[in-house]
């Protein structure tokens, strides 16, 4: 029975003195974050925390952060990572909806939890960390520094009580369609699904994975949880705001494994990367919406000896699909088939299954499937379904796909994203891939905006760099390359585009 604490505990035991976790000119080995993990387990327990606790860690990325997470699940406890960018009504409803037993914060954000904490009775305990965490524990009841918590507690491991069944983590999603909902992971399903990634991209100890991505945020944090379980090391980073800088870290460390989103190889395409040795690059993945494939033609240009993984997940099921290699250049557009060990399908909206080149719902099936949401049995009931096993609960994903003829998938739109335009049905992403495609467009958002006589009008946001694109080359670009009824009406150039704080462009704030 393996826990998601013992990715660390196992490693500590075989490579104690190999470096773990590279961060802000820190390096710490197996064995240091082990006995970190440790004392601060010991911390919680003593204040409080019992098995089946959540621990809230409103926290960038950052050691304290790392510690956390494991000193959490050696407490027999919960994880909960909450992005330090929340905001101080969204952070009292997560800390409330999850009832968290502690929090553990940055003390430059101490007056944020004072008013969280006056209305989240649940939090018994608060550790604070950084510059200020010595004034701000001491003015502070049942409050202690992250200081304070390794010099005071001992290092032995905590006993162990949990079993695979229970939650490790919750991971609250956005909330784009109203309040975060906390997707209840458990140790089991961390373990596949952590294990079924590291054997598609055949990570070993010697990989050295870069971290750009909040570990608020899933792809983030499993990089931190799959590179402590094969033993590897993990370069850790605020994110990508000072790309050069990251570049150069790159370069030093001898990266072999670059993790990404759209937007950070948006940037990386308008830079001139030459001037790095990046040749220790084993392997490049996306995630979070798909490539667009001229995105990925110039990637694998700049890194032609670098391995490229076009993937799609939904943090309902943590990874759903991969391309494997090999299948890029003769489907560039297509996000794969179903990650080892699960199974996926495409369902039309009676429950029927479909079957080349029909469009529907994606399903899945396998042992990633989460346990539902927090304490919110209609939104579950409406995503885990039954399935062909008495017992067994499948994940409606909400979002179109339609399958070729070998069984590889492609993502279409998000359910509720699709326009209907015309009388017809435009996948944004169609339209996006277009656009994408010309030179000098950065990023591209598509919606439908309501319309007397087209029911809904279709809105392209274009965001352009080292290029004088006007309204009528983008025109002519959409008409020379869509069918008449999916070519843009109204083109708006911005800056920039709204994005979650994992770095994806979000829609909703658009009109």
């Amino acid at each position: 029975m393996l826990l998601v604490n013992d990715f660390l505990e196992n490693s500590a035991a075989r490579t104690p003195e190999k470096v773990a976790l590279v961060y802000d000119g820190q390096r710490l080995t197996y064995a240091q974050v082990d006995a970190m993990a440790n004392r601060m387990a010991n911390a919680l327990q003593a204040n409080g925390v019992q098995r089946g606790d959540r621990v809230a860690l409103y926290l960038p990325n950052s050691v304290e952060l790392v510690v956390g997470i494991f000193a959490a699940l050696k407490a027999n406890a919960v994880f909960v990572v909450v992005n330090p960018t929340t905001k101080q009504d969204k952070l009292t409803y997560m800390v409330n909806n999850c009832r968290a037993k502690a929090l553990v914060s940055r003390a430059r954000q101490a007056s944020t939890v004072d008013a969280v904490l006056a209305n989240a009775p649940s939090v018994g305990f608060t550790i604070f960390t950084d510059k200020g965490a010595d004034e701000a524990a001491a003015s502070r009841a049942h409050a202690e520094t992250f200081d304070g918590v390794q010099e005071s507690y001992g290092s032995e491991r905590p006993s162990r009580h949990t079993i695979d069944q229970d939650l490790a983590c919750l991971i609250y999603t956005s909330g784009s369609t109203g309040d975060p909902k906390g997707v209840m992971s458990a140790h089991c399903n961390v373990v596949f699904a952590a294990s079924s990634i590291i054997t598609y991209l055949e990570n070993v100890p010697d990989d050295i994975v870069i971290c750009l991505s909040p570990l608020s945020f899933d792809y983030g944090l499993y990089q931190l949880l799959m590179v402590f379980k094969f033993g590897g090391t993990l370069v850790l980073e605020r994110g990508f705001t000072y790309p050069a800088q990251v570049l150069k870290r790159m370069e030093e460390e001898r990266v072999t494994g670059f993790p990404g989103v759209p937007t950070i190889f948006a940037i990386l395409l308008n830079m001139d990367v030459s001037g790095y040795d990046l040749r220790s690059l084993r392997y490049i993945t996306n995630t979070a919406a798909a490539l667009p494939p001229s995105h990925i033609k110039q990637i694998g240009e700049i890194f032609p000896w670098a391995t490229m993984y076009s993937m799609y997940g939904l943090t309902e099921t943590k990874r759903t699909l991969y391309l494997p290699p090999a299948q890029l250049q003769n489907r560039p557009g297509s996000v794969g088939i179903a990650i080892p060990g699960t199974e996926v399908w495409i369902e039309d909206e009676a429950g029927k299954r479909l079957g080349p080149g029909q469009i529907g719902e994606l399903v899945i099936r396998g042992g990633h499937v989460m346990r539902g949401y927090w304490e919110n049995p209609e939104a579950t009931a409406k995503r885990y379904r039954p399935g062909s096993i008495p017992g067994e609960r499948v994940c409606y994903s909400g979002d179109l796909f339609r399958m070729d003829e070998e069984g590889f998938f492609y993502f279409v739109g998000r359910g509720d994203d699709i326009i209907k335009s015309r009388g017809e049905k435009v996948a944004p992403k169609e339209v996006e891939n277009v656009l994408y495609d010309l030179p000098g467009v950065v990023e591209t958002a598509v919606i439908g905006v309501p319309d007397p006589i087209l029911g809904e009008a279709i809105k392209a946001f274009i965001v352009i760099q080292n290029s004088d694109l006007s309204e009528k080359d983008i025109l002519r670009h959409c008409r020379a390359n869509l069918e008449d009824f999916m070519v843009p009406q109204i083109i708006e150039f911005r800056d920039e585009l709204p994005k979650t704080s994992s770095g994806k462009i979000t829609k909703k704030n658009l009109s």
